[in-house]
Formats: structure tokens, C-alpha cells, sequence
């Protein structure tokens, strides 16, 4: 277990209009920490953090934290999320997901330091790359392609990795990383090209389901709230780092995509696809230390997490057709 837990009076989210980020802010002002959220809304939405607008502990700025960061007041933890996530954005963006793994991490770790707070850096499964290792400890140093298409998200978090561990070494910032494996619930944008939020809006249509390559090639899902669990034993703990935090339990993309037409009752058909260059082979993470330093572990069975997930997917469908036959 971690040596010491922490309660935090007011954090910083960069990124916390985003999946995750809107996540995180809602998790921390229910455990009674004010949350100062920073996003851009390259891919975050202001809707994911519209219900928390009320909320007199939270507060909503617009911000490119690769330009500038000012955050008056105090703050004792800064959580840097900001940044594109999914290949279809990182593709999209490649500089502007450079420029935040780089400057905009820079930019946050300044904050940190100014404000005296615990740092804690969103890192990705992706530093591991195509691996060579299975399942994937933190002790692995990964087999990336840096020029390949993934290279931009991949070398950006290699590189924002390192530059926490120098503030840390350097200037004795208190820091911590953790690799967040793949992450699914509600709030996933539909169409942001990863694997669950396209099989249920194509198996909520009826359309077919697309899958890359003969659907061999495993990933490893973890639900959202265990995911932000994970994050905040993380953030409350002394430990640096890194830290994988996603669910052991491998399944191939071909059975996902299976389970997600049993579980919609969709007669939705199966369609293979060529398969992305560097598409990872196998994802898994060895949640090892996550386990004995941090006592955390995922507790979200997976069909339990589809379900939350297809019910937002299938009510938020809902409301937009309602809202444009109006």
C-alpha cells in the first residue's frame, strides 16, 4: 500500500473538458476538492463538464495550455490530461499533440512548481508501443516507431514522461506518471475512431461493425470510474511512478466487438478492414504495483461497464434525433 494518502483542497485539470479530464473534475468536487478545469476544446466538449458549471467549487477556463497557464490562487494538485487521445485526433492534430506533450507539459509542471502542489502526468499504454513484452510492467522500455503515424502521441508521452521525472530529479517536484490503459464509459466522443464508441453507434444503427484486420489483435478495457479510481489513489499516494492503471483481463477486438451485438441485441453484421500501420498486436498491463502500492485494482465487471456505456450512447442518439426533428 501507499505509504501516505492525501486529501487535496483545490486541483487543476488540464484537459478537463475531455473523456477522462470531465471524469476526474466530477470525482474530485464529489470528494470535496474545489476543481479549477483548463481545456481548449480541440477534442474536450463543455458539455461533458455543463452539469458541474452550477457547482460554486468549479470553475470553467478556456485554455491552450501549450501557449500560456495562469491560475490565480492556490492549488495542491495539478492532473495534466490535456491532449488528444484517439488516432483519429492525434492524425488529425499531429502538432497540436506534440506541442502539449511538450510545452503544454512544461507549462503545467511550471504551474506545479509555482503552486508547491502534487503533479500528476497522464501518461498511455501507447509508450509501450507494438510490444515485444506480455503483459506490459512498468520496467518495460517498449518497442515504438517514432515516425511511424502513432509516433506523434506515442513520443509525445515518452517525452512529457521525461520531462516529469527531470522537475522531479531536478528541481524536487512532487510528481507522479501514470499509464492509463484503454478506458471506455460514457462521454466518449461517437465518433473519435477508437474501438468501443464506433461498435456501439454502428450496432446501435444496425450498421456493420468494423474491425481491423481479422479482429486477433487484444486490448485490455477498463471502466471509466475505475480508471479515475486508479488516477486518485495515484494522486493521494507519495508514489512517482509509473504506474499502470487498466484492467488485466485481455480480450481480442473480434470478441468485443461480438459481446457489444450481443449486448445492444443489434443484428448488426461483422466487416474486416485492413488494419492500421503499427496497430498494437497485444495490449495488457501487469497491474502489479498498482496492487500492492496503490491497493487499487478494477472492480467494474466488463459487461456491467458496456451496459452503462450503451445506455449513454443509445440516450444521447435518442435526444439528438429528438432535438432534430424539432
Amino acid at each position: 500500500m501507499a505509504e501516505t494518502a492525501r486529501r487535496f483542497h483545490r486541483a487543476v485539470v488540464t484537459g478537463g473538458a475531455g473523456f477522462l479530464g470531465s471524469h476526474l473534475c466530477e470525482r474530485l468536487l464529489a470528494e470535496g476538492t474545489e476543481v479549477v478545469c483548463l481545456d481548449n476544446f480541440l477534442t474536450g466538449e463543455p458539455d461533458n463538464v455543463g452539469h458541474l458549471i452550477s457547482d460554486g467549487r468549479f470553475r470553467m477556463v478556456p485554455c491552450d495550455v501549450s501557449e500560456f497557464i495562469h491560475v490565480p490562487g492556490k492549488a495542491d494538485l495539478v492532473l495534466h490530461f490535456a491532449s488528444p487521445a484517439s488516432p483519429t485526433d492525434y492524425l488529425k492534430y499531429p502538432i497540436d499533440t506534440l506541442r502539449v506533450g511538450s510545452l503544454g507539459t512544461l507549462h503545467a509542471l511550471g504551474l506545479a512548481a509555482e503552486k508547491g502542489a502534487r503533479f500528476i502526468l497522464a501518461s498511455t499504454s501507447e509508450v509501450y508501443g507494438d510490444p515485444l513484452r506480455h503483459p506490459q510492467s512498468e520496467d518495460y522500455w517498449g518497442n515504438v516507431n517514432p515516425v511511424g503515424p502513432r509516433g506523434v502521441y506515442d513520443e509525445a508521452k515518452r517525452f512529457s514522461e521525461a520531462l516529469t521525472m527531470a522537475y522531479r530529479h531536478s528541481r524536487g517536484l512532487d510528481t507522479g506518471i501514470v499509464r492509463i490503459f484503454n478506458s471506455y464509459g460514457p462521454r466518449m466522443r461517437p465518433h473519435d475512431g477508437r474501438a468501443i464508441p464506433t461498435f456501439i453507434m454502428q450496432a446501435l444503427a444496425g450498421d456493420p461493425l468494423t474491425i481491423a484486420g481479422d479482429g486477433s489483435q487484444t486490448r485490455s478495457v477498463c471502466h471509466v470510474s475505475d480508471t479515475v479510481s486508479g488516477i486518485l489513489a495515484l494522486a493521494a499516494s507519495a508514489e512517482p511512478g509509473p504506474v499502470n492503471i487498466g484492467s488485466p483481463q485481455e480480450l481480442s477486438v473480434l470478441d468485443l466487438a461480438t459481446r457489444i451485438v450481443e449486448l445492444t441485441g443489434s443484428s448488426s453484421p461483422l466487416a474486416f478492414t485492413e488494419r492500421p500501420v503499427d496497430d498494437p498486436t497485444t495490449r495488457c498491463p501487469d497491474i502489479t504495483l498498482a496492487r500492492t502500492r496503490l491497493g487499487w485494482e478494477p472492480k467494474v465487471d466488463r459487461d456491467e461497464g458496456l451496459r452503462d456505456t450503451i445506455a449513454w450512447f443509445a440516450e444521447r442518439t435518442e435526444q439528438q434525433m429528438t432535438a432534430a426533428a424539432a
